[in-house]
């Protein structure tokens, strides 16, 4: 009898080992599923994210070349994620240059510029967008940034302003591929000698990224910052004359 009892507990002990290894790994698993698929959805997320980024960055390669009249139109396919995508926007590029007139042996103020608009998506919290040859980014905090930049040009006293203006108002939701074209309009240079003073203003959802960008890489001291209104001002004194060329370049952009 004393035998049996032994076994008996020895049976016991074994099915207690055993329930406590099977809870342990019910919590283990509990606690996966529960810490470990939010991990999973926002690692999806930013993947989602950065391949929208990288989709964006070939999109400005594309249009670039009709904004520069390489092509008179160009079409680039692009994988959704469950956002939205749209041509969009009030965005702004006012341009005063302080030109000197020799003819009325004075000064003269001219202003080129005008709205620019732009090819946004929308996924999750985030932004991106191509503006004005450039590829910006929002996120929920409100911070831009630049992701590549956009094709303003000074050399040898010599500065180029692209302006791409973007019509059409087409938008598309959902996932899967879809497909971007964009077609030429008229492009017009403008042509501004002896320039001692260039004064730029932007308004845009990525106003910031555009100060640091204009005064970073063309040396523009920022003068006004309106957050409210998304307006940024730059201005910059060139002791030595300038040639400035204002290259405006609209195109319309279809979505589908």
């Amino acid at each position: 009898m004393k035998k049996i009892f032994t076994r008996s507990e020895d049976a016991v002990s074994e099915m207690v080992d055993f329930s406590i290894i099977l809870s342990i790994m019910l919590l283990a698993t509990g606690i996966i599923v529960v810490a470990g698929a939010p991990l999973l959805e926002n690692t999806q997320n930013m993947q989602h994210t950065e391949n929208i980024r990288q989709g964006f960055e070939v999109l400005a390669l594309n249009l670039n070349k009709v904004v520069q009249g390489k092509a008179p139109s160009q079409s680039v396919e692009m994988k959704m994620y469950g956002g939205s995508l749209s041509v969009t926007g009030e965005s702004y590029m006012d341009i005063d240059l302080k030109v000197w007139n020799s003819s009325a042996n004075a000064f003269e103020t001219q202003s080129p510029g005008g709205k620019m608009r732009m090819v946004e998506n929308n996924f999750q919290d985030t932004t991106i967008s191509y503006e004005n040859t450039g590829v910006w980014t929002k996120y929920s905090t409100g911070q831009s940034l630049m992701v590549s930049e956009p094709r303003f040009t000074y050399a040898n006293n010599v500065l180029v302003i692209p302006i791409a203006k973007i019509g059409g108002s087409t938008s598309i939701s959902g996932s899967g591929l879809v497909r971007v074209t964009a077609d030429s309009g008229r492009k017009t240079v403008e042509a501004y000698e002896n320039v001692s003073q260039v004064n730029i203003t932007v308004t845009s959802e990525y106003f910031e990224a555009w100060g640091r960008y204009l005064n970073e890489s063309l040396l523009m001291p920022i003068v006004m910052v309106d957050a409210d209104n998304k307006t940024i001002n730059l201005s910059k004194d060139y002791l030595t004359n300038i040639d400035v060329y204002v290259a405006s370049s609209p195109m319309t952009v279809t979505i589908n």
